[in-house]
């Protein structure tokens, strides 16, 4: 008998992870699976790529599976902030699930989703806005979903889109199992979740009225972030003037040789001011922000993932939720203002079980931001410096061996 097996999932299941190799549960599976089969309602926390997805997928699909289902309603959605992360969980619920599903997100014509709604998919995925959209116009019926599940629940709540996960909120009601997860579960989160005003269904699925709050609580599940961000990524710091930043970016990128590396900016202009001059000095790079269209962001995101593009230049609203394996370094050409985008950016890395290089360049005011970060996280920020072409500890100047990535 599997670890899976052990922790409740059937036999069919547990043979379509074996498939891809997936055969011990994680930390947080070990935790979560089993509350989510008991009907709970669930809000978890546990570091990126430590195996979110299938705590909440496994579960609910298994409980979804062995249900009856005549009249083909949709039985699980999940939202997402973004159109790449959506994309994701779409895919990872088909590679478990033979269930028909659905993606529903902005930049795609709404009148081919409304016809996708008509082959009747018991599983949807998408973004809270698009959703909102389809529930409004009531081509997307919840009456009898199982479970909704906020995936990124923190992002959700964000002030840019926080007004359309509260509209959508209104239209679940309270027998419906809600999950939500995050590599950081703030106390925004878990107060939107609690005064969140879900549905009051009637016999027959009929709305009526607004109810404060779903009929049984959360329970919450806090996994600890630091044993991935101190124990798997290295933490480098270089100093820079603002005015500086790009060239010693360029010399970063040239002494790291040809590693698959995310960078990240707070703002789409610098992302753009970024790529722009790394191409000019014949960086093989690329640039991803929200002004993208779908089906180019799709192209970027499939040359990076292969490795054709080796660099890629990013915000931290266009990259959230992205899952792409082996990336080896993260810059952090600004420091956030948030500190949870800081951990979400250095998550970019170490996915799966592997290591990975979290580097920020940063004036001196944004090093003593990180200074102090540096100690709420625990984590070790080592100081480094380029010299002839290679890293070297800071202040090591030409006595310095230079150093690669461990």
């Amino acid at each position: 008998m599997s670890d899976f097996a052990e922790l409740g999932i059937e036999d069919g299941l547990v043979q379509k992870l074996a498939s891809m190799e997936i055969t011990e549960p994680t930390a947080v599976q070990k935790k979560v699976i089993p509350e989510i089969l008991a009907g709970k309602n669930v809000i978890f926390q546990s570091a990126t790529g430590s195996g979110k997805t299938f705590a909440f997928l496994l579960p609910i699909l298994q409980k979804i599976q062995g249900e009856e289902n005549p009249a083909k309603a949709v039985r699980l959605v999940v939202v997402s902030p973004t159109f790449e992360l959506a994309s994701q969980l779409r895919a990872a619920a088909s590679s478990v699930s033979d269930l028909k599903s659905g993606l529903f997100i902005g930049g795609v014509p709404l009148k081919r989703q409304v016809e996708s709604l008509k082959e009747k998919p018991s599983i949807v995925v998408g973004t809270p806005s698009r959703l909102l959209e389809l529930c409004r116009l009531k081509k997307l019926k919840t009456e009898n979903c199982a479970a909704l599940v906020l995936d990124e629940a923190d992002r959700l709540v964000s002030k840019e889109i926080v007004q359309e996960s509260q509209d959508l909120m209104s239209f679940f009601g309270p027998k419906t199992q809600k999950i939500a997860c995050s590599a950081t579960i703030t106390k925004k989160v878990e107060k939107f979740l609690e005064n969140a005003r879900f549905s009051k269904a009637q016999e027959g699925g009929a709305r009526s009225g607004l109810a404060t709050a779903p009929e049984a609580g959360f329970e919450t599940i806090l996994l600890p972030l630091e044993d991935v961000l101190r124990e798997k990524i290295q933490h480098w710091a270089f100093f820079a003037e603002r005015r500086d930043k790009i060239e010693t970016l360029r010399g970063l990128l040239h002494a790291l040789g040809p590693k698959k590396t995310l960078i990240f900016a707070s703002r789409s202009d610098q992302v753009e001011n970024i790529f722009q001059k790394l191409k000019f000095k014949k960086v093989n790079c690329a640039a991803l922000t929200a002004n993208v269209k779908n089906q180019e962001r799709q192209s970027i995101l499939a040359r990076f993932r292969s490795g054709k593009t080796p660099v890629l230049i990013t915000s931290d609203l266009s990259s959230r939720g992205l899952d792409i394996p082996d990336i080896e370094c993260v810059v952090q050409s600004d420091f956030p203002q948030d500190e949870d985008f800081f951990v979400h950016r250095a998550g970019r890395t170490a996915r799966a079980g592997k290591s990975g290089a979290n580097i920020v360049i940063g004036d001196e005011r944004e090093l003593r931001q990180l200074a102090a970060l540096e100690k709420k996280l625990k984590i070790i920020v080592r100081p480094k410096a380029l010299y002839k072409g290679k890293v070297v500890a800071a202040g090591q100047g030409q006595e310095g061996g230079g150093k690669s990535i461990e």
